[in-house]
């Protein structure tokens, strides 16, 4: 029984590779197209795709050229070449935007580039492209049925920003760079003020401008300890109880005690 199995799925096989090759060589384009989207029915992208591109440009101006592009940006999507799908969703949008599919594919355009959204350390380009493209659909559909989930989707990005962010100012802090690593920081506060990774932020960047101050020339100690004590007021007022509160009341009472002997010395 396994043997006649077997032997039937090869001649189906063999069947179905003998049609397709024919179809690419085939002059019906009717028959090319209906067969096209009956492969992307049952998951043989490739193939679907294939034939679209055979035909694509016999049907431009036609009713058939539409779902062509449309099926054509889902092979692609499915085949998990996320941003040429994504390419294809925007070429739809702009071709048809009056067409029934034009939200869907606006939605899509923004969740390919979410699906090829790097991971934190790398370039985040794609990130910041998907966000911008799920705002753009929010904005045209307020009350879509899909917000939440984009919503969802655009909080899991903007972490990763984030974090990336976080990730290349704790860089230039450990590498001692504190100089570049006050600037770093203090645009990860500005550009993401609800990080979970404030506290951590605004602890560096207090020691970065402790440690500016404490290797400074002499001119320039008084500003950069006084700067240095105003953000451990921003700090403590915040996080009255953090895990870093004993390490940084000993930079503040070094701070405290340069400053007292500065005034003395006046």
């Amino acid at each position: 029984m396994k043997k006649i199995f077997g032997f039937l799925l090869v001649v189906v096989m063999l069947t179905s590779c003998g049609e397709y090759q024919k179809l690419l060589k085939s002059n019906d384009y009717q028959l090319i197209y209906k067969k096209a989207i009956e492969y992307y029915n049952k998951g043989d992208y490739q193939r679907a795709l294939n034939l679209l591109e055979g035909v694509r440009t016999v049907f431009t101006g036609t009713s058939k050229a539409q779902n062509i592009a449309y099926y054509r940006a889902f092979c692609n999507y499915n085949m998990k070449d996320y941003q040429l799908a994504a390419d294809l969703f925007k070429q739809f949008i702009q071709t048809y935007p009056e067409s029934s599919f034009a939200e869907e594919c606006l939605f899509m355009m923004g969740f390919c580039d979410y699906k090829a959204s790097p991971k934190p350390r790398l370039d985040q380009s794609v990130t910041e492209k998907a966000i911008n493209e799920f705002q753009l659909y929010l904005n045209r559909y307020p009350n879509s049925m899909r917000k939440e989930k984009i919503n969802g989707y655009m909080d899991e990005m903007r972490d990763k920003l984030s974090y990336k962010s976080y990730l290349s100012a704790r860089n230039y802090y450990l590498r001692e760079y504190y100089k570049a690593a006050v600037i770093s920081l203090q645009n990860c506060l500005k550009d993401y003020p609800g990080s979970k990774y404030r506290e951590e932020i605004m602890y560096m960047l207090f020691a970065s401008k402790y440690e500016m101050a404490v290797n400074s020339v002499e001119d320039k100690k008084l500003e950069r300890y006084n700067n240095a004590r105003e953000e451990y007021y921003y700090f403590t007022d915040e996080y009255p109880n953090s895990r870093f509160a004993s390490e940084m009341k000993k930079k503040y009472e070094d701070i405290e005690k340069y400053l007292k002997d500065y005034k003395y010395e006046d």
